[in-house]
């Protein structure tokens, strides 16, 4: 369900596919050729939210800011994966959010890194780029090879396949 708050459309492009099931509200503007998927919620109510091009915000992540202090930026090319909550927070781009993740108020997450499935990344972290971080709470593990870099691409490019296979099923 897309839905106006307060007088704020969210801006979603034709090219994005969003799921019939996915909620998005209020002051949130995605990039072209974007997914969101079943049950994700982006809830740009209490701040803005913005999701760059080629990203994908997978089943039941939750993307929302805090009131009056942060807002969501995600950069292009980036992977929420299943169940993660963004809140309040800055994702550069080619960055995967592995499933289950946490990344809490004012963390920035550098450009080319890996937030591991079931990482929380506290307040106030900076997560420089290239780099693996993972626990609870996150740290840092080690830098990120080209082949990392390679990967998280594919996760991104999967998804746009995944979009065009999506696209041509019946509906109903």
């Amino acid at each position: 369900m897309i839905r106006s708050y307060q007088g704020k459309l969210p801006q979603i492009p034709a090219s994005c596919y969003i799921d019939p099931s996915a909620q998005i509200l209020g002051d949130v503007i995605l990039g072209e050729r974007s997914s969101v998927w079943m049950n994700a919620v982006i809830r740009g109510d209490v701040n803005s939210i913005r999701v760059g091009s080629y990203s994908n915000v997978q089943d039941c992540a939750v993307l929302h800011g805090q009131r009056n202090l942060y807002p969501v930026i995600v950069g292009d090319w980036v992977t929420i994966g299943h169940n993660a909550t963004v809140h309040g927070c800055i994702v550069e781009d080619t960055v995967v959010i592995g499933m289950g993740s946490r990344v809490l108020n004012n963390s920035r997450i550098g450009e080319g890194s890996i937030i591991a499935a079931g990482s929380v990344v506290p307040e106030h972290t900076v997560v420089p780029p290239r780099t693996l971080w993972a626990g609870v709470p996150a740290k840092l593990r080690r830098e990120l090879t080209e082949k990392d870099r390679a990967l998280i691409l594919e996760y991104a490019k999967n998804y746009l396949d995944y979009v065009e296979i999506y696209l041509k099923e019946p509906t109903g």
